[in-house]
């Protein structure tokens, strides 16, 4: 994409924060050009946050009849799945999925706590809890 060609249609998931994107200058070079976004983008993204909130809602769900734990629930209420949670914490995704269910949260110190606490950007006793 050229520097004249960076949308600028405007993005409301980017609430007027200018992002940048990497574009070639007249010169051949790539440099990174401010852009409000694009239609496009906005829609992707507004659907990507609409499956988190039908995935948050699910797990709440599952936690309050205990089949799943609140760690799932806040998990996808705080827009990450497995993978970006286990990358957040520095754990395994086999360990993360362990601690999804509710047997394997109920066996968390409070160090594991702590860091899936940080991680998600709450404290221990309400990731412990569900709203």
């Amino acid at each position: 994409m050229n520097i004249h060609e960076v949308p600028q249609e405007g993005n409301a998931t980017l609430a007027g924060v200018r992002k940048a994107v990497y574009a070639r200058a007249d010169n051949g070079q790539m440099v990174a050009v401010a852009s409000q976004g694009w239609e496009v983008e906005e829609i992707v993204t507004m659907q990507a946050v609409d499956a988190l909130k039908e995935q948050a809602s699910a797990a709440l769900v599952s936690a309050k009849a205990g089949i799943g734990s609140p760690l799932e629930y806040w998990m996808y209420e705080k827009r990450m799945d497995l993978g970006l949670l286990a990358q957040s914490t520095g754990l395994w995704q086999w360990r993360v999925r362990r601690h999804l269910q509710p047997l394997g949260f109920a066996k968390l110190s409070q160090k594991l706590l702590s860091v899936y606490a940080d991680a998600l950007g709450i404290s221990i006793d309400q990731l412990k809890s569900l709203p």
